[in-house]
């Protein structure tokens, strides 16, 4: 599979969806995949950064993390999202790197690709599956293939979201657990797998 490309592109404050992107990464370069971990550009201003210090030890940990470019989606076969929610939506600074796409999509350059989704909440029902399902929302558009971890695999009953791995943070103070982290790198390999194969199919026809 070592054909297919991934552009795992999250937003992170506190390290829970970093955590959760790096397992991603690591399942699809483990599944003979050719990755990119790539940042959004952060939007919030210093202060508030500053003002929460998870936040800030977060953001300083993560400097040197690249962030995400147009290019990124162009190149990728595969499109891994991560996101917080912000009241049951994506982050503003995913859905503002999402919002800029729109010279690729005019150009037909996002379809067929695989796309994905995983998030993490403050707390428990805390806009999850909203969030996961507002993310398709723009893969519809892009003409993009959805693939969701469904109850593919023996870990989803453990983690019990068939829309994409989800973590709950307890307002930022419990990362992901071995659940969460196994649920989001079955759903990577399972894209790298479906990836591949449209890949296959695609060149056949």
């Amino acid at each position: 599979m070592n054909d297919v490309q991934v552009a795992v592109i999250y937003y992170s404050a506190t390290g829970g969806v970093y955590a959760m992107a790096e397992a991603a990464t690591k399942a699809a370069e483990t599944a003979g995949a050719q990755v990119r971990l790539r940042k959004v550009h952060e939007l919030a201003p210093a202060e508030a950064i500053a003002s929460n210090e998870g936040w800030g030890a977060h953001a300083a940990a993560t400097q040197n993390v690249l962030e995400a470019g147009l290019d990124d989606l162009e190149w990728a076969d595969v499109l891994i999202f991560g996101t917080p929610t912000r009241f049951g939506l994506p982050s503003a600074q995913l859905k503002q790197f999402i919002d800029s796409a729109g010279p690729l999509w005019a150009e037909g350059k996002l379809i067929n690709k695989v796309a994905t989704s995983f998030t993490s909440t403050a707390t428990s029902h805390g806009g999850q599956e909203s969030t996961l399902l507002a993310l398709n929302n723009t893969f519809y558009h892009w003409g993009a293939i959805i693939v969701a971890p469904g109850y593919a695999d023996a870990i989803q009953f453990a983690a019990g979201n068939p829309y994409g791995a989800s973590h709950i943070s307890n307002n930022g103070t419990v990362p992901p657990g071995d659940t969460e982290l196994a649920s989001v790198a079955f759903q990577a390999t399972r894209a790298v797998g479906v990836a591949a194969a449209l890949k296959k199919g695609f060149a056949a026809a």
